[in-house]
């Protein structure tokens, strides 16, 4: 390393590209998220998406309103990271970002930062595969499917992001052979 160079530059990440199947796990995580963000925003725009109309009226509010919409784009825009483990930027930040832009990302860092996630998501959805199971006076009985169906693809969301997090540490993190003396 040259001395002006920066301790963390892009010079110093030299990684193979990340496997297929992990960059399509990682399309895979921000795309069975879609399905509930539509049905949130349906429910903004003043569309009953399944409820009963004692049911939808709670919907109806600003503040209702204003949290499923800020739901649907905060949960797409988390989804979206999991694309930064099989892209460049996130091994390198985007030179666009004050102060930290040109840096690498520390391996550990993002994969710890995604396991935590993965397992949270995990905890959070699983419990969508009873979805049925759970009564729900509020909805009609189509209403009630639909939904739970809009929400079975969450299920996958947690495991997608662990498995394209083992793929990034491991690619980030493997060494070059050993060299004997």
């Amino acid at each position: 390393m040259r001395p002006t160079q920066h301790p963390h530059s892009p010079a110093d990440v030299a990684t193979s590209p990340a496997p297929r199947w992990a960059v399509r796990s990682a399309h895979l995580a921000a795309l069975v998220v879609l399905p509930t963000g539509l049905w949130r925003i349906a429910l903004v725009i003043g569309f009953p998406s399944g409820y009963t109309a004692d049911g939808f009226a709670g919907f109806e509010t600003p503040g209702a309103k204003a949290w499923m919409l800020f739901l649907s784009v905060a949960t797409e825009l988390l989804a979206l990271l999991t694309t930064g483990l099989v892209r460049p930027w996130g091994e390198v930040l985007p030179r666009w970002i004050p102060r930290i832009g040109g840096r690498t990302v520390h391996p550990l860092a993002a994969t710890v930062a995604a396991l935590v996630g993965a397992g949270c998501l995990t905890a959070l959805w699983t419990p969508m595969a009873w979805w049925w199971t759970f009564p729900h006076t509020d909805m009609t009985h189509t209403g009630h499917i639909v939904v739970g169906l809009l929400y079975q693809p969450l299920i996958l969301w947690g495991p997608l992001v662990g498995a394209v997090a083992v793929a990034y540490h491991r690619r980030r993190t493997v060494r070059g052979p050993v060299r004997q003396t």
